[in-house]
């Protein structure tokens, strides 16, 4: 399963990004920068592991949803966002996870402004 570490060496390649750590030490990723769109949120949950939250179509969200270690995602789901949170890797294993998180930046970076997205080339 990913480490904080191993998530933010991957989030970090992928283009047009900013990291911050808040909200009680979650590892938050945007794209077009620190006032982005946010693809992708990590915990470290001690003994529990790593749980990795990520946006994804309602399609996805509605077949990933029922899986063994995944659910949906705290707070954001339950606002209607179709957001997921892997809490083990029962049912997804990292590269599908790294997948996901492709797709969620891509996701994320087609709600910012047309002309931001012009400009950091996406």
């Amino acid at each position: 399963m990913l480490t904080v570490a191993a998530y933010n060496r991957f989030c970090e390649k992928l283009p047009a990004v900013a990291h911050v750590v808040q909200w009680g030490g979650a590892h938050v990723w945007k794209v077009g920068g620190d006032k982005g769109k946010v693809f992708a949120i990590a915990w470290d949950e001690g003994a529990a592991g790593v749980h990795i939250t990520f946006k994804c179509s309602k399609m996805s969200f509605d077949i990933l949803k029922e899986q063994a270690g995944l659910r949906p995602a705290p707070y954001l789901a339950s606002r209607g966002m179709p957001w997921i949170q892997r809490t083990d890797d029962r049912a997804m294993d990292d590269a599908a996870l790294k997948d996901y998180l492709r797709e969620s930046h891509r996701l994320a970076a087609q709600n910012l402004p047309k002309k931001l997205r012009l400009e950091i080339g996406l």
